[in-house]
């Protein structure tokens, strides 16, 4: 009777002409990762925060919780990014699954993909919890979320190496020589191959079925036995793999319990002969490749790095003839790992340095605002417009702002009067706790810049909402304040910090409505690819939004918040510009030497 295989599959050729097939994760495998992945996520921020507050009751006069706040925000937003991004493509959870993320071409994510398809983690989690990510998953043909799909990635099954060893022990010459030729069929021999190398999976009940089983099929060969079933059985693979490995390995019987001799019998199949040449030749390259993995490609010297590559490809080869011979499956799953481990390794992308974090930043990041400038500058009327609106109709009708604004405004303008002819600021702080005011805001920023990109993927109907809203909000605000003479007071306190956070919303909103570009108007490109390439550009942006804040929140939470005469926080200002814009200049000069190089 015919079997199907209803799992999900991804085959991805090798520069060698090589296929690899790689077998898609499913929804409860990576559901599972998640629950694992959030519990040590949730013990780990408790325990920080019990710190955190362990150590600002001794050290009272250190700005410890500033740090905790800015360390929580980073782990829990990049504990699925830097373990992704760094670990191979796998978190915690997904290593304990055996599953990890891959790019949709095989090799190995970067930390710009891993990037990505965690920030639009945000739009596959609603509505909570997770359903949206969830139904894509279960319905997509290879089981991509709206993460996956932007950044190009996939989650497979990660199958390790078969670890023969865990079941098969090594033998010397000696020792085949002495046990003689083969006694069992290859069908038999794979079948207890496949029994000992997937008993440790099975339960009890269902492992003692196949002991009794494969027992009595073999026990008659081997009528000298003194082990326990399960124990004699490990060691008839034992002997049985020595004697395939021997010189006497010539032929192999064509019924049960008929022993060849040599020179006698059926030709071994050339599936066998392959493993029998060329197990030391794999483990060797599986030894390279694990430590390359563990340590990186650079870990190893110049002429260990030809061996791996001349030994990548002699894999390769032998993966294709192994497919042709039609080998045992075990094998073909071991070899596709190794050519898999070879492959990412070798075709990998940029180097993960410092050095290439400083270039995206200083120059990859803002040449990616100069080329989106159009959809920047659509983000900027996006916000403007709205805050007209609202600026007009709280102007011609203040009655409208006791029902729209929320009553924190409202009272810091019921106290402003009081405040400025006190010669107080809008909102002021004390030295001491400017730090954890510069911590808030900078996390409270950057996390609704997160949410304005991830609201991209739905058409670009997220970002317009979040760039429109807060429009809408600081224009009606300003009209307010305007309206009881308080808009100077108001727009001191912003003017320090405020160029670059309202520069910074239009970014992210660009970024978000490069997602939505890439579904309505993909141009030439299917809009797969599109997604991917404008994905590509709005995490530029997004880091760029990021840059921004940072420096916007220092501004806002030590100078704005200080007790700094107008004139001075002006002046930042004006600085802030400045710097912005030669910022943006490093971006355009970028741009011109690319586009040289290329010309």
């Amino acid at each position: 009777m015919a079997t199907f295989d209803h799992r999900q599959h991804l085959e991805i050729e090798t520069p060698e002409h090589v296929v690899l097939d790689y077998e898609i994760a499913g929804l409860g495998s990576r559901a599972l990762a998640a629950l694992i992945d959030t519990a040590i996520l949730a013990v780990v921020l408790l325990a920080m925060l019990l710190l955190g507050f362990w150590l600002q009751a001794r050290l009272p006069d250190l700005p410890v919780f500033a740090g905790v706040v800015i360390l929580y925000f980073v782990t829990l937003w990049g504990y699925f990014t830097l373990f992704e991004g760094f670990r191979e493509g796998q978190t915690p959870g997904k290593k304990w699954l055996g599953i990890r993320v891959i790019a949709e071409t095989g090799h190995g994510i970067t930390f710009r993909e891993s990037a990505i398809r965690n920030l639009i983690r945000l739009a596959d989690f609603f509505p909570p919890p997770y359903l949206l990510g969830a139904l894509f998953v279960a319905i997509h043909p290879k089981g991509r979320r709206l993460g996956d799909l932007v950044a190009g990635t996939v989650v497979v099954r990660d199958r390790p190496a078969e670890a023969m060893g865990q079941v098969i022990e090594s033998s010397t010459t000696e020792r085949a020589e002495l046990l003689g030729p083969p006694i069992l069929t290859d069908e038999e021999y794979r079948v207890l191959r496949e029994f000992g190398t997937r008993a440790p999976a099975l339960g009890d009940a269902a492992r003692q079925r196949l002991v009794v089983q494969l027992v009595d099929r073999f026990a008659a060969r081997v009528p000298a036995r003194h082990e326990e079933d399960e124990e004699f059985l490990r060691s008839l693979l034992r002997d049985e793999t020595a004697r395939r490995r021997g010189r006497f390995a010539t032929g192999v019987p064509a019924q049960p319990g008929v022993a060849s001799r040599q020179g006698l019998g059926a030709t071994p199949t050339m599936a066998a002969r392959l493993v029998a040449q060329k197990d030391e030749h794999w483990r060797a390259f599986e030894r390279l490749a694990a430590r390359a993995t563990r340590a990186g490609l650079d870990s190893l010297g110049a002429e260990e790095l030809l061996d791996f590559a001349a030994r990548y490809r002699e894999v390769a080869a032998d993966l294709a003839r192994a497919r042709t011979y039609r080998a045992d499956p075990i094998v073909l799953v071991r070899l596709e790992r190794a050519v898999a481990a070879g492959h990412n390794l070798l075709y990998r992308g940029e180097k993960r340095t410092l050095g290439r974090l400083w270039r995206f930043v200083s120059w990859d990041a803002p040449a990616a605002v100069v080329g989106a400038w159009r959809v920047v500058l659509v983000a900027f009327l996006s916000f403007a417009i709205p805050a007209a609106a609202g600026y007009v109709a709280l102007r011609e009708q203040p009655e409208l702002a006791q029902e729209v604004l929320p009553a924190v405004l409202l009272d810091r303008a019921d106290e402003g009067v009081a405040h400025k002819a006190e010669g107080r600021g809008y909102a002021e702080a004390d030295p001491g706790d400017r730090p954890f005011v510069a911590s808030r805001i900078i996390t409270n920023n950057i996390q609704v810049a997160f949410t304005c990109f991830a609201g991209g993927i739905f058409l670009g109907v997220g970002s317009l909402a979040a760039l429109a809203f807060n429009g809408l909000l600081i224009g009606a605000v300003s009209a307010h304040y305007h309206n009881v003479g308080l808009l100077d007071f108001l727009w001191t306190f912003v003017a320090g910090h405020g160029v670059l956070e309202l520069f910074a919303i239009f970014c992210a909103g660009a970024a978000g409505f490069l997602l939505g570009m890439a579904i309505v108007r993909p141009g030439a490109l299917s809009r797969k690819d599109a997604l991917v390439l404008n994905g590509r550009t709005a995490i530029s942006l997004v880091g760029f939004t990021v840059v921004l804040l940072l420096a916007a929140g220092l501004i806002e939470g030590f100078v704005s918040t200080s007790t700094a005469a107008p004139p001075a926080k002006v002046a930042v200002s004006a600085a802030s510009a400045l710097l912005l814009v030669a910022y943006l200049s490093l971006g355009a000069r970028r741009r011109a030497s690319a586009h040289r190089a290329n010309a």
